[in-house]
């Protein structure tokens, strides 16, 4: 394979996944509305095609005139979308969907491929845009993968877990880098060792192309770090990166009160820890990038920005309130 086909492509994972393919020697056209700044305008060996992918005749149109190799769907949120994309790329060698470990409909830990049971998906629920619905929608959209295989298109998915790094619109990240970076004492949830698991981007973006690569048709592969590390330990990386010497410091529910706060206001915080196996994504060659590697590059590109996740976290006056209460015990 050596053409690739990416729908979306400027912004986060999809930005990535061309560098990826672009370096693999691959030529990259992108599909997408136009919406957000094309960061390879000039470059000669990715192309552009315009259009909203949720219209069959575009994807159509791009199967006949770019004729890629392998297709990457990278803005499926909808399992129409899924269906009408393998249907209109079945003679390609590779259709990778993007999934999501939401698509999980069970507390398990490790979450694996083909032994933990998927959201289930109402018909409502698959045209439904409110966010609660999301990991249904996914996981019906792995099942229209799979179904898809089933009549001989070489279709799979990649379910990434919180996805951080370079270009990350969701802020989720940066909201603790801006924290970690500008208070000497960071207000952390619980008792500091939640686990949800994460992935550094580019290794979701390496993860995509192995599997179009390698893995076998019908196949849902995680991705996430390999090396897993709880709240408390993931700012004291931050820390570490930034040169700073931060007290780390855990509130339960009864001093997050005092700021009327709830733990899950908290971003990259879940009660119930998120972990996701990648054994299988390993044993096709894929390796993550060392924890450490990705926190410098996610640190330095916050530092590079303006974002600061602001409007996703508490409120630092809310914090010090809790932090008042914690002082007096």
């Amino acid at each position: 394979m050596d053409t690739a086909l990416v729908i979306g492509g400027t912004r986060f994972i999809g930005r990535h996944l061309v560098e990826d393919l672009l370096e693999h020697g691959y030529d990259v056209t992108i599909l997408n509305r136009g919406n957000h700044e094309n960061p390879f305008e000039g470059n000669d060996r990715v192309e552009r095609v315009e259009g909203d992918r949720t219209n069959d005749s575009v994807l159509e149109a791009a199967a006949s005139t770019v004729d890629p190799d392998a297709v990457f769907d990278c803005v499926a949120y909808y399992p129409k979308d899924v269906r009408a994309a393998t249907g209109i790329f079945a003679d390609c060698e590779a259709y990778v969907y993007i999934s999501s470990g939401a698509a999980y409909g069970s507390e398990e830990i490790p979450k694996r491929e083909g032994e933990t049971a998927l959201e289930a998906c109402t018909s409502e629920q698959a045209v439904d845009e409110d966010g609660e619905t999301y990991g249904n929608r996914k996981a019906e959209g792995d099942r229209a993968v799979v179904a898809a295989a089933d009549e001989g298109v070489r279709a799979m998915s990649v379910r990434p877990c919180i996805v951080y790094g370079p270009h990350d619109y969701t802020e989720r990240l940066d909201w603790w880098i801006d924290r970690v970076n500008r208070f000497d004492r960071v207000v952390v949830p619980g008792d500091g060792t939640n686990v949800w698991h994460r992935a550094y981007v580019e290794d979701v973006a390496s993860a995509l192309r192995t599997v179009a690569e390698e893995g076998t048709a019908g196949e849902a592969y995680n991705v996430g770090d390999r090396r897993l590390v709880t709240l408390e330990e993931m700012v004291e990386l931050i820390a570490a990166e930034l040169d700073a010497d931060v007290e780390v410091v855990t509130a339960g529910a009864r001093e997050l009160a005092a700021g009327d706060i709830a733990s899950e206001d908290y971003l990259i915080y879940r009660e119930y820890p998120h972990v996701l196996s990648t054994a299988k994504l390993a044993a096709l060659g894929w390796e993550s990038t060392p924890l450490e590697a990705a926190m410098e590059r996610a640190v330095d590109s916050h530092l590079e920005s303006d974002r600061d996740g602001s409007e996703h976290g508490p409120d630092r006056k809310a914090e010090e309130r809790v932090l008042g209460i914690l002082d007096t015990f």
